[in-house]
């Protein structure tokens, strides 16, 4: 009888509390930006810490609430938080719109890359970079290794990227920098490296730079940091945008000029349009380049016809054409809020010569061989988003990425790429955010005549925590990696008793503390592991006169990065900007680099003293070289905003580095220069300006680059191959593998500076004509032992934007 009585009390209770509850009200509208006008996704319209929403693909909001007064607030990365107080009467619908404006532009930079979702640029515990489109453009930029070059810190040279020092000379395979477009590599299945001129910079949004170990979220290529590319969808109003360019080289200053006429021509055209047709947000882009090179020469070939072979000489030169389409598409369902799928998708066909070695140092413009090569690739990439709530998201991410290569070396090779990747993301009302994810890639490789037959399998999980306490915010990321080509996998490493594990583990934290208002101190550690491409451990082939040997039995290398800085905002008048300054500390053990030595069949005795027959076993070879410790200080300043009438848009930087070994033994380490304690292939110090002044329709940019000396390089490429046989060989430059360089590296000794001058004119709303000069002074320089850089080059440049 007890029981009957409690459930009808309970019952009239509940009764009673449904009678007498209020009916709801709604809130609508639409969030946009100020400026713009154009409409905001993923705003935050809330009432309180427990109701709220997020604007979908269309900028519109629907919030359901009660009746009575209502304080309503609109917040978004970037943008200043706008409140509302309105007063709500049962079963209203009420349109409410917002519109946001811009806080200090710079400081409130929105930024994806540090843990997967955005942030403000200030709040990131990790040392970013940011380059806007509007650099890109102005430079007229063809490939994005060339911008790359502007950013501090950061250098590529022949193809591969090295954040403060941590790579040296690893050509054309393997990359401790992961390059991404919207979060997803662009590494191959074969290489592990990433073609620069594949990437689509007809329609970006921004590129972000993260300088140190990122592995914990990103995974193995991910040991000396992160670039990734971010593309932009369709807005409100359709946009079309063409580039048209075409210019040449200017005779080198000091070197022989090995083209008749006057000039080695390039031209090229860039177009992207975007646009939002019903429930389809489309963007198309397409690039076409045609540059004739600036080296090239008279070049040694050998001719068989029967059984008769006969040597020549024939013209050729480092030239390339190619030719890229790309398309973004997404459907957003109207009927289901927040949920969207869509495919992006990429070709490319180029087709060029490829440059080396020199034939010497006093025609450092002439090759010792010109290899043909036509290269082809194309990825497709299926995903869908679903955001529920105000703080939910899943997504699932796949790609099909293929890559054929093929060269006049009668050598080629197919790899393809699987990738799929699911993702959760949960942001809790107190300001913690958890990110968690699973990724299975897999890798095909077929090449009987450069790297063999193989297949690799990479599975990794990650779980990444971002939580935000008044001033201080904090990051933590853990990540599970197993990689396997063929036979060869991932034996986990913790300490010396830990150390063989079914996968390998690491981590990441850090700290950013807002000290000031606009005085930001960080400090962040993180680990790095990378599993060694299969053109590292198996590539065989040549290239120019020097061979490349397989090492199967490379072993992976791992690392650390740990960096301790202040980022401090500053205003004079209407211009804003931020200084940063930045000291890290970077270890890695086993590392990867190319070795340049002789590679004999068999192994000779100690002591063996190289032979005049020997030199055909000079080459290349994938070697772990043991421990590396590189510490230093970067240093950037970035700004933008009037100065008197003047529009003004800075972005600088100089970085040092002290590269070392840590275990350096003069008498054993004996592949750099004698009695040298410095990483090969560095730069102690590297200086980056970039400034652009806008004054009604005249804009003007200078362009600045600085790198000191390279101290260290492979000694055998600093003398004579038969050195240890008769130290006098050294006088013959027939024998050294870059004739003329220990001169040329004399002559060096000073480092390099470079300078690039713009002028554009806005002839209309929609027509920009420039003029952009490289290399103005037409120095000369190099990257790397025997590969100068292109002499001074002009280019006019027509830009419309409809």
């Amino acid at each position: 009888m007890r029981k009957t009585t409690t459930l009808f009390t309970l019952c009239f209770i509940l009764i009673k509390i449904n009678l007498f509850s209020q009916a709801p009200a709604f809130i609508k509208g639409t969030v946009t930006d100020n400026s713009s006008k154009e409409t905001l996704p993923g705003a935050l319209v809330s009432i309180g810490k427990s109701n709220g929403t997020s604007t979908d693909m269309n900028g519109m909001f629907l919030l359901t609430t009660t009746a009575g007064k209502q304080t309503v607030e609109c917040t978004m990365m970037g943008y200043k938080t706008i409140s509302q107080t309105v007063d709500l009467k049962e079963n209203d619908t009420l349109t409410l719109n917002f519109s946001m404006t811009d806080a200090n532009k710079l400081l409130e930079e929105v930024v994806v890359s540090a843990g997967k979702f955005e942030q403000k640029l200030s709040d990131v515990t990790v040392s970013m970079e940011v380059i806007k489109p509007a650099l890109i453009e102005n430079k007229n930029t063809t490939s994005i290794d060339n911008i790359m070059n502007q950013v501090p810190g950061v250098t590529v040279s022949d193809g591969q990227a090295s954040i403060r020092g941590g790579s040296g000379f690893a050509y054309g395979a393997g990359s401790r920098v992961l390059v991404m477009v919207d979060e997803m590599p662009m590494i191959s299945a074969d290489a592990g490296d990433v073609k620069w001129n594949y990437l689509p910079i007809e329609n970006l949004e921004q590129v972000e730079v993260i300088k140190g170990a990122s592995s914990a979220l990103f995974g193995s290529s991910a040991l000396n940091g992160v670039i990734n590319l971010r593309t932009a969808y369709a807005k409100d109003k359709p946009s079309t945008s063409v580039t048209l360019f075409g210019g040449g080289y200017d005779a080198p200053k000091y070197q022989y000029k090995w083209w008749k006429g006057s000039s080695q021509q390039q031209a090229g055209i860039n177009f992207s349009h975007s646009e939002k047709i019903g429930n389809f947000d489309l963007v198309i882009g397409g690039h076409m380049y045609n540059d004739d090179g600036y080296r090239g020469g008279l070049v040694n070939e050998a001719v068989t016809s029967g059984t008769t072979t006969i040597n020549r000489q024939v013209m050729k030169n480092e030239n390339e054409r190619r030719a890229r389409i790309n398309a973004n598409i997404r459907y957003n369902f109207k009927k289901i809020p927040g949920l969207s799928i869509g495919v992006n998708t990429n070709l490319m066909d180029v087709q060029g010569g490829l440059f080396f070695l020199w034939k010497h140092a006093d025609s450092a413009y002439v090759p010792n061989d010109i290899q043909k090569y036509k290269n082809k690739r194309f990825n497709v990439d299926p995903f869908v988003t679903y955001f529920w709530g105000k703080d939910n998201k899943l997504s699932f991410r796949s790609r099909y990425y293929l890559t054929l290569n093929t060269n006049d070396k009668n050598q080629e090779a197919t790899a393809e790429l699987y990738y799929n990747e699911l993702q959760y993301q949960k942001r809790f009302s107190n300001n913690l955010t958890i990110t968690a994810g699973a990724l299975y890639i897999e890798q095909q490789i077929f090449s009987d005549s450069l790297y063999g037959r193989h297949v690799g399998k990479n599975t990794a999980g990650y779980l990444q925590l971002d939580k935000k306490i008044k001033r201080l915010t904090m990051s933590l990321g853990l990540r599970g990696e197993f990689y396997k080509v063929d036979t060869a996998f991932t034996r986990g490493y913790l300490t010396k008793k830990i150390n063989d594990l079914p996968f390998q583990p690491v981590a990441r934290a850090g700290l950013n503390y807002q000290l000031l208002e606009y005085t930001f101190l960080r400090a962040s550690f993180g680990q790095g592991y990378r599993f060694p491409s299969v053109a590292e451990k198996y590539i065989s082939t040549n290239v120019s006169s020097l061979r490349i040997y397989e090492n199967p039995s490379l072993q992976p290398e791992r690392g650390w990065s740990a960096e301790i800085g202040v980022k401090q905002g500053f205003s004079l008048g209407k211009f804003k900007g931020f200084l940063d300054v930045a000291g890290f500390w970077t270890e890695y053990t086993n590392m990867v680099e190319f070795v340049f030595d002789f590679y004999f069949p068999e192994p000779k005795p100690q002591g063996y003293v190289v032979q005049l027959t020997d030199r055909e076993y000079a080459g290349f070879k994938s070697q772990n070289l043991g421990r590396a410790q590189i510490k230093g200080i970067d240093i950037s300043l970035t700004g933008g905003g009037k100065i008197g009438p003047v529009n003004v848009a800075l972005f600088s930087g100089y970085t040092y580095i002290d590269p070392i070994n840590p275990d350096y033994n003069p008498t054993k380490d004996t592949l750099g220069l004698p009695y040298l304690n410095v990483l090969k292939y560095r730069n102690r110090h590297l200086f980056k300006n970039d400034i652009q002044f806008d004054y009604k329709f005249i804009s003007i940019g200078f362009s600045t680059r600085y790198q000191s000396y390279m101290e260290n390089i492979d000694k055998k490429f600093n003398e004579s191959l038969l050195h240890d046989l008769l130290p006098e060989f050294d006088q013959i430059p027939s024998t050294y593998v870059l004739p003329g360089l220990p001169e040329y590296r004399e002559k060096d000794k000073a480092g390099s500076w470079v300078h690039d001058f713009r002028i554009g004119f806005q002839v209309s709303k929609v027509v920009k004509l420039s003029y952009i000069c490289n290399n103005v002074a037409n120095e000369e320089y190099s990257s790397r032992p025997g590969d100068v850089r292109p002499p001074r080059t002009h280019v006019l440049q027509l830009m419309i934007k409809l």
